[in-house]
C-alpha cells in the first residue's frame, strides 16, 4: 500500500524544502504561509476529534491487552500486556526535549516482567532485580515518543519553533486523508496522514539514524479501531508499528481507562531492589 503512498507525500514535503530549513514565520512566502495555517488546522482537528479539552485534561491511561512482536514478518512474541502511563504537568516554557510522559510496560498475567520509562532513565524489572537499559534502546524511546502524533498534540502542539505543513489530500489505509508533515527545530521530522473524515490520526512515518552504522532506517506506525474512552477521549485500541517495511509490534487492547488516579510507585523501583548491570545493546 501504503510504502508507494508514504513516498509519495514524503517527496511532496521534500520538494517543499521544508526538512533542510525552516524560515521564520514573518520570512515565509504567502504560499507557504498558507500551507502552514492549512496543517495548523488539521492538527487541531484531529486534537477536536480526540477529546479536544478531555483528551488534553487526560492525567493517566491504563491500557490492557495484547502485545505482538515480529521478526522478518513472522510472530516472535505474544504477551498480556498492562501499559500504564502518566502524563506529568509540563513547564512553562518547557525545556527543550521535555518528556512528558511515564511509563510502565507490564507482562503476563501476574505482571512479573516490567518495563519503567520514567525520569530519564529506563529499567528492565524482574525477581532478579532491576537492570538499566542500554542508552541507545533509552534514547529510541524517548525519540519516537517525541515524534509521536498522540504525544505531539498533547505536548508539542504550541512547542516554539515546531512548523506544521499541509501536503495534501491521498488515500491511505483504503481512506481519504489529509496529510500533514511535522519538524521541529531538533531536525525531527514526522509525516502524518488524518482521516478525511473523522479527522483522527491514521498512520505516520519518520526517519531515524542507526546509531553504528548511520544508515537511515523508515519506521511507520498506524492506528486503528478507535474507542470511545469514559470520560470523553477517543484512543485507538489498535497500534502497530513498521520498520524498513517489515512489522516489528502491535498491540491490540481489550480495555482503555483514563484518570483512574495511578499511584506514583508504578513508575518508581520498589526500595532495596538489586541494580543491576545495565545491559548491552
Amino acid at each position: 500500500m501504503t510504502r508507494r503512498i508514504f513516498h509519495a507525500a514524503a517527496l511532496g514535503a521534500l520538494g517543499a524544502g521544508m526538512i533542510c530549513g525552516q524560515a521564520p514565520r514573518g520570512q515565509m512566502s504567502p504560499a507557504l504561509a498558507s500551507r502552514e495555517q492549512r496543517g495548523r488546522q488539521i492538527l487541531q482537528q484531529a486534537l477536536a476529534a480526540l477529546g479536544g479539552p478531555a483528551y488534553l485534561g487526560m492525567r493517566d491511561r491504563t491500557e490492557v491487552g495484547r502485545a505482538y512482536s515480529f521478526y522478518r514478518e513472522q510472530l516472535t512474541g505474544l504477551s498480556v500486556a498492562h501499559f500504564y502511563i502518566r502524563y506529568r504537568p509540563a513547564p512553562v516554557p518547557a525545556p527543550p526535549d521535555f518528556m512528558g510522559i511515564e511509563e510502565r510496560q507490564s507482562f503476563g498475567k501476574k505482571q512479573d516482567n516490567s518495563v519503567i520509562f520514567a525520569q530519564n532513565q529506563g529499567f528492565d524489572v524482574t525477581f532478579r532485580g532491576a537492570r538499566p537499559l542500554p542508552d541507545e534502546r533509552l534514547q529510541r524511546y524517548q525519540e519516537s515518543m517525541l515524534s509521536d502524533i498522540l504525544y505531539i498534540l498533547y505536548y508539542r502542539l504550541h512547542e516554539p519553533g515546531l512548523q506544521v505543513l499541509e501536503v495534501g489530500a491521498d488515500v491511505v489505509e483504503n481512506q481519504r486523508v489529509n496529510t500533514v508533515e511535522i519538524a521541529d527545530r531538533q531536525n525531527r521530522s514526522v509525516i502524518v496522514h488524518f482521516s478525511a473524515g473523522s479527522h483522527l490520526p491514521v498512520a505516520q512515518r519518520r526517519y531515524r539514524r542507526d546509531p553504528m552504522f548511520k544508515e537511515r532506517i523508515e519506521e511507520v506506525t498506524r492506528y486503528s479501531e478507535y474507542v470511545a474512552v469514559p470520560g470523553g477521549v477517543m484512543w485507538p485500541k489498535q497500534i502497530s508499528r513498521e520498520r524498513e517495511g517489515e512489522k516489528i509490534y502491535q498491540m491490540f487492547a481489550e480495555s482503555v481507562q483514563i484518570n483512574t488516579g495511578l499511584d506514583e510507585s508504578l513508575f518508581r523501583l520498589p526500595s532495596g531492589i538489586p541494580i543491576l548491570k545495565k545491559q548491552a545493546i
